[in-house]
């Protein structure tokens, strides 16, 4: 067994290598760029939201009250009559992404720290590079790629961006893999 302590240089180093690689991918390739299309007359929908305030959060609509309301007529023939809407609402923000940058460096310390576990309770000092590659690969891989899936699955995300980031999801554990591999304790 190895301790999460003796791998404090692997989780770091890793997350710093991710950060970067994933600076690259998104600010230097048009890779994600079809991500999200643009609305229609885009600035008469959001002139439309306006006087609604809508504070941040996730919504639906239409939206049943209740179970029974579901199964009704009236809220079936809404489904029906469209649209069907998911809407994602963030706060108004200017200045930058500082905090979503700070936020994703902790999300891969994390997925590394959860990796270098699994990794660690499996292994002992001395692990063969590709046994830990195996472990780290797999469980990162997971933290970054696998639940993505869920977003396609129940709320319409197109297949084609749960594709590209489960790409960058395996990208990113194998970067991670081969630095836990490279720097496993001997």
């Amino acid at each position: 067994m190895v301790s999460l302590a003796a791998l404090w240089l692997p989780i770091l180093l890793s997350a710093v290598l991710i950060f970067i690689v994933s600076s690259i991918i998104h600010m230097l390739t048009p890779w994600h760029a079809g991500d999200f299309r643009r609305l229609p007359d885009e600035e008469k929908v959001m002139d439309a939201l306006r006087p609604f305030d809508l504070p941040p959060g996730a919504y639906v609509a239409p939206r049943p009250a209740s179970m029974k309301e579901m199964s009704s007529p009236e809220f079936a023939e809404k489904i029906k009559r469209g649209p069907n809407v998911m809407l994602q609402v963030m706060a108004n923000q200017t200045g930058g992404m500082g905090r979503q940058l700070v936020l994703w460096f902790v999300y891969t310390i994390v997925v590394g720290g959860l990796s270098g576990y699994v990794a660690g309770h499996a292994l002992g000092p001395g692990a063969n590079y590709l046994q830990v590659f195996r472990f780290v690969g797999t469980a990162a891989f997971l933290g970054f790629a696998a639940g993505l899936w869920q977003m396609s699955i129940w709320y319409s995300r197109p297949w084609s961006v749960t594709l590209r980031t489960t790409i960058d999801g395996l990208i990113y554990a194998l970067v991670m893999a081969g630095t836990f591999g490279w720097l496993w304790p001997r």
